[in-house]
C-alpha cells in the first residue's frame, strides 16, 4: 500500500480532490492539517510521499532545509496532451528569487537530472537565454545573458551527468518544446515564472505541482489556491513518482 499525506489549510478543494482518487487500490491518503504534522510525514519511514495541499509554505520548507541540510530547489512539472500527443516535462528556475547564481543554476540542472533518472526518464536538457545566439553586441544585457546561457551549457556537457541531452536553445523556447525536451532551463526565476503563467494559467497547460529536488523523500509542492483538479494533479503525480521509484 503507497501511504500518502496531504496537508488540509483553509482551501477544503484538497477533500474533494481526495474524494476523486480514492479508488486507486494501492494507494492511501491521510490528511494532515499542520504544517509540523506534514513534516514529520515526510520524514518518516512509513509514507512514501508528501503533498502540501493547501497549507502554507514558508514553514515548511524552512524545516526542511534544516532537516536536509541542503539547496533544496523545486521545478514545476507540466503535462501537455491536448493534442493527441503527451508531452511531460520540469520547468525550473519557476520562483523569482530561485537559482540567481550560476552555481545554482548548476545544482538546479543535476537536481533535475537526477529526478527524471529516478523516474526512469532519460534527461533531455534545453538551456535558455535572453536573445538568439547571433544577437551578440544588442546590448550589456543580452551579451551577458548569451555567455552565461553558453558557460552553463560547457559546464553540464563536460559535468559527470552520465546518459543525458543537453543543447542550448537561447531564446528558441518553440523550438526547445517542439524537440521534447523534458527540463527546460531558464535564465532565471523570473523569466521561468512568466513562462509558466503564459503556458499554465493562459494557455491551460496543466501543471502538477512543483516537485522539490536535491532530497530522497517526495515531496510536491503546491498552491492554497488550487482548484481541485489542480490538487489531484499533484496526488497523481505523488503516486506516480512513488510507483516509478519502487518498480
Amino acid at each position: 500500500m503507497i501511504r500518502i499525506v496531504v496537508g488540509l489549510g483553509k482551501n477544503k478543494n484538497v477533500l474533494k480532490a481526495i474524494e476523486k482518487i480514492n479508488n486507486i487500490d494501492d494507494l492511501d491518503v491521510t490528511v494532515v492539517e499542520s504544517e509540523e504534522q506534514l513534516f514529520k510525514s515526510l520524514i518518516s519511514d512509513e509514507i512514501y510521499g508528501v503533498v502540501r495541499g493547501s497549507l502554507p509554505s514558508s514553514l515548511i520548507m524552512k524545516m526542511m532545509r534544516k532537516y536536509y541540510n541542503r539547496s533544496i530547489n523545486r521545478a514545476t512539472y507540466i503535462k501537455e496532451d491536448r493534442h493527441g500527443t503527451c508531452y511531460e516535462f520540469l520547468l525550473a528556475p519557476i520562483g523569482i528569487d530561485e537559482a540567481d547564481s550560476f552555481d545554482e543554476k548548476v545544482n538546479l540542472a543535476i537536481q533535475s537530472s537526477k529526478f527524471l533518472k529516478s523516474i526512469n526518464l532519460k534527461p533531455k536538457i534545453a538551456i535558455l537565454s535572453s536573445a538568439r545566439e547571433d544577437d551578440y553586441g544588442r546590448s550589456d544585457f543580452i551579451d551577458e545573458s548569451l555567455q552565461n546561457s553558453e558557460k552553463l551549457y560547457n559546464k553540464l556537457k563536460n559535468s559527470n551527468l552520465g546518459d543525458v541531452e543537453i543543447k542550448n536553445y537561447y531564446i528558441l523556447l518553440e523550438k526547445a518544446v517542439k524537440e521534447k525536451n523534458n527540463l527546460i532551463l531558464c535564465p532565471n526565476g523570473v523569466i521561468g515564472n512568466i513562462i509558466f503563467r503564459s503556458l499554465v494559467l493562459l494557455n491551460s497547460w496543466n501543471s502538477y505541482g512543483a516537485v522539490a529536488l536535491g532530497i530522497d523523500d517526495v515531496f510536491i509542492d503546491t498552491s492554497r489556491d488550487q482548484t481541485v483538479e489542480g490538487y489531484l494533479r499533484s496526488l497523481k503525480l505523488a503516486y506516480q513518482i512513488v510507483k516509478s521509484k519502487n518498480s
